[in-house]
């Protein structure tokens, strides 16, 4: 889960002309102008766009502080350099001068469910997940147009520009206003003979597979950002981005609590009363744990950093083990005898248990006993 208030280099508490101003100075800094070629910063001044596109917003501010995120649906501009011209103005948005703007349409972003083991999350493994997207179309490459066809052409209503003036009438006078070219879309260009796969579109559906590197010690519930890994952008555009949601696997023996993994060790009762040494499976392997004697039901014994890494900090949590005490449901005869033995030697009362069978003869002893008693009775009224 991203940090807007780390990337703004803010505290929470920062009020919006401190955002203003930190943004400023780290817009500045990592603008791809400044830095050309480096993907790393570009990836950057992306982020400190979006942070400061949710934390300059109140409504947006306020859901990211209660829920630690935005609307799934919410949309940072087509282009980050809409919010730095935002605050910079058009006239600085782009630095070097003769450098326009990205063209083409941007890729959207995509969302999907990664399921993975509490193994690959401590060790921080990479992992491929499919993910159905819009690529490049493999016949036209992207360019839209037929192969060996006259390709595209400028448009002859804008001239190139994306744009149109338009003029109208209002109480005020003559108003122009100026909007998207309906020929083109705004791209300056028409495709003469369209591609007749992608019919023109420059992209068609896909599966792909797409490997990502875990944070170690990542739970289920966060989300993970993988950059340019959503659908691909059209005439240049840049590939939108792709967001894993991520869920863990249920383990055969373990439990995740936070950083901790909780595991329960059943022992017998004479285990218990007496000590006794378990080999504990791990993460890591077997652990060998001493139970000593006098061991309560319930009791606790840590495995020091044998737990989960902590996401993005140093060391392990432990990994927690709770006794479980077995009570038998079965017994020998020699070993009820012992247990017997045991529980007078404590002064320990137990209740005599008769077996189904003795029940059964008692049951019917007592009703012939019944029966025999009437018929005493019949005879001595008989003869009185």
């Amino acid at each position: 889960m991203t940090d807007y208030y780390a990337v703004l280099e803010v505290t929470r508490d920062a009020d919006s002309k401190t955002i203003k101003a930190s943004y400023r100075k780290l817009a500045m800094a990592y603008h791809p102008d400044r830095n050309p070629g480096n993907r790393d910063v570009e990836e950057k001044f992306k982020a400190i766009n979006e942070a400061y596109a949710v934390l300059s917003d109140e409504t947006r501010r306020a859901r990211y502080d209660r829920y630690g995120t935005v609307d799934d649906n919410a949309v940072f501009g087509s282009d980050i350099f809409d919010i730095f011209a935002s605050v910079f103005g058009t006239n600085v948005a782009n630095m070097s001068g003769g450098r326009p703007r990205a063209n083409g349409q941007p890729g959207e972003d995509l969302e999907a469910q990664l399921v993975i083991t509490l193994e690959q999350a401590r060790e921080g493994a990479t992992v491929e997940v499919e993910v159905e997207r819009l690529r490049a179309c493999r016949h036209c490459h992207g360019e839209r147009s037929e192969p060996g066809s006259a390709g595209k052409s400028v448009c002859q209503r804008c001239g190139g520009a994306g744009q149109v003036r338009v003029q109208a009438q209002s109480i005020f006078g003559a108003v122009i206003t100026t909007r998207t070219c309906p020929d083109c879309h705004g791209e300056g260009h028409v495709v003469q003979t369209p591609c007749r796969v992608c019919n023109g579109r420059g992209r068609e559906r896909g599966t792909d597979k797409v490997s990502v590197t875990l944070p170690k010690g990542i739970d289920g519930g966060y989300r993970l950002r993988v950059p340019r890994e959503g659908n691909v952008g059209v005439d240049g555009g840049q590939s939108g981005d792709l967001y894993l949601y991520i869920e863990m696997r249920k383990h055969a023996f373990l439990e995740r609590a936070g950083d901790d993994l909780l595991y329960t060790l059943e022992v017998g009762m004479a285990q218990a009363a007496l000590g006794a040494t378990f080999a504990i499976p791990t993460l890591e392997g077997e652990e060998r744990l001493t139970v000593p004697p006098g061991t309560q039901p319930g009791s606790e014994f840590r495995l020091r950093g044998k737990g989960m890494p902590r996401l993005r900090q140093s060391g392990n949590g432990d990994q927690v083990v709770e006794v479980r005490v077995v009570v038998p449901t079965k017994l020998s005869e020699e070993a009820r005898e012992h247990l017997a033995a045991y529980a007078g030697a404590v002064e320990e009362a137990v209740d005599a248990q008769e077996s189904v069978a003795e029940k059964v003869r008692d049951f019917f002893k007592g009703k012939r006993r019944g029966r025999g008693k009437g018929r005493d009775e019949s005879a001595d009224a008989a003869s009185s």
